[in-house]
């Protein structure tokens, strides 16, 4: 009998002990809440009624595609409003305004028309996935909430604009600060994608080994990813206006956030620069055998699969025409982590014994992005289920035939046709990458400049031009209601 009251008292406790910390935990919203709604009135007030547009974007200085969308995004809305202020949140508090701008300007050509304010953060660090070795995913999640919270204590703008993939962060802007809430998806944090990779057991950089051969371990994960696939999606519907880069990320940001009659999901294809590389002439010197990756040093985008691949096509060659072809990786360095990444793809080619036939350059500029498209005869892609591939479009565009992988946004939205329709080449495996490269070496002149023609013709639908009218478009959602 002392047993069931001490376990109904224990019980009764903890009960109190839950509402306790429910009530003091909604106090605490309210008062942050009230606390940011008086310091937005006050602001309001210095800025006499001028609306801010406020862009989360950690990493502006990356020099990836998902800058170019940023700067784009922000030159676009210049124009078309120019009474707007445009703030971005960034944690590149090691450079200067006018740093973060010319690189805008050197990496992507791309020049504001007016000026632009920074607020910088000093917690980024807190969405890095090395601080979270396990529970990755929920890990930076909250972090960027915690990251979020920095950047309205520093100022809070009318409309909030995630244009790098923090959903989380929109309750925060939303909930708490009172934005409208608009959004950029590049790449759905979770997808069902993942999810068949832990079920079927399938090891990958996101699903390490150890996991991958327990049962015990995948049940686990699964509820887990399961778990956090719901949060996400109750993250998500906190916005009030979604774009999406591709028909592969909008169809799994719809079975996550859910699509309404009041807020659809727009599919804006991301700008890519097709103007300056149509410029370069699409023949190409039979004596320039390059082939040329283009992206970020991250381990998503799988560039040991480009390196394993060449190595596979050049055993096939004699061994006197091996120094004939190149494999050059040209790309983006973020952190140390990225930078590793460089020594141990330079540690891979030399255990492959092609050190001699594999170059590689970080961080680039535009010109010499340009002067090496101009001279590739092939552009390779390797990563699975890429949200769309702005790298593979540049290749097209130039003339230089892409052999991307055979998944994603590459798959539906850019390398397409058949036959004498064909735009570019898709494949999974290093045998099956080996073979395409064999086979586009093997084109006729006319046969590769055909297959040029199709795909710079296709491209066009991935202009600066097209992006800035379809996010004008949805944004006058956001901004004129």
């Amino acid at each position: 009998m002392h047993l069931v009251n001490l376990l109904v008292m224990m019980s009764t406790i903890s009960l109190i002990i839950a509402a306790t910390s429910c009530i003091i935990f909604l106090f605490g919203i309210y008062l942050l809440k009230f606390y940011t709604r008086l310091k937005k009135r006050k602001q309001s007030a210095q800025s006499m009624d001028k609306i801010t547009i406020g862009f989360f974007h950690p990493y502006c200085n990356a020099g990836g595609g998902g800058e170019r969308v940023l700067w784009c995004a922000v030159r676009a809305l210049q124009i078309k409003y120019p009474d707007i202020r445009c703030i971005i949140y960034t944690g590149d508090y090691d450079a200067s305004p006018e740093d973060i701008l010319s690189h805008a300007k050197e990496k992507f050509n791309i020049v504001l028309p007016k000026k632009v304010d920074f607020i910088f953060l000093h917690k980024r660090s807190w969405v890095e996935a090395i601080h979270y070795p396990v529970f990755t995913l929920m890990g930076q999640s909250l972090g960027s909430m915690l990251l979020a919270y920095e950047a309205i204590n520093s100022y809070i703008p009318d409309v909030f604009i995630d244009s790098m993939g923090y959903p989380f962060s929109y309750f925060i802007f939303k909930t708490i600060a009172g934005c409208k809430v608009g959004c950029y998806v590049h790449y759905p944090t979770i997808s069902t994608d993942m999810l068949s990779l832990v079920s079927d057991r399938t090891g990958s950089f996101n699903n390490r080994a150890i996991i991958a051969k327990s049962a015990v371990l995948t049940n686990f994960k699964l509820m887990y990813y399961w778990f956090f696939a719901w949060c996400y999606g109750c993250a998500g519907a906190r916005s009030d206006v979604v774009m999406v880069n591709s028909s592969w990320t909008k169809g799994h940001i719809e079975a996550l956030w859910g699509a309404k009659d009041d807020r659809p999901i727009d599919k804006i294809f991301p700008p890519c620069d097709i103007k300056a590389f149509l410029e370069i002439p699409l023949q190409r010197s039979s004596k320039n055998k390059i082939i040329l990756s283009i992206s970020q040093f991250r381990p998503e985008k799988n560039q040991a699969l480009q390196v394993k691949s060449f190595a596979r096509f050049l055993s096939t060659k004699p061994v006197g025409t091996r120094q004939e072809y190149q494999l050059m990786l040209a790309g983006g360095c973020r952190n140390q982590g990225d930078e590793k990444r460089v020594q141990e793809l330079k540690s891979l080619a030399k255990q492959l014994g092609i050190s001699d036939n594999v170059c590689i350059k970080v961080n680039i500029s535009f010109t010499e992005l340009k002067e090496l498209l101009s001279s590739s005869q092939i552009g390779i892609h390797t990563m699975t289920n890429e949200h769309f591939g702005i790298g593979v479009v540049e290749f097209q565009a130039a003339g230089v035939i892409a052999l991307a992988h055979n998944s994603g946004g590459p798959k539906m939205d850019i390398v397409v046709g058949e036959r004498n329709q064909k735009t570019g080449f898709l494949a999974e495996t290093v045998e099956e990458y080996a073979k395409a490269i064999e086979n586009i070496f093997n084109l006729s002149p006319e046969e590769k400049t055909r297959v040029a023609m199709k795909a710079r013709e296709a491209c066009e639908r991935f202009s600066e031009g097209q992006f800035e009218a379809d996010f004008l478009q949805t944004m006058h959602r956001l901004l004129e209601t």
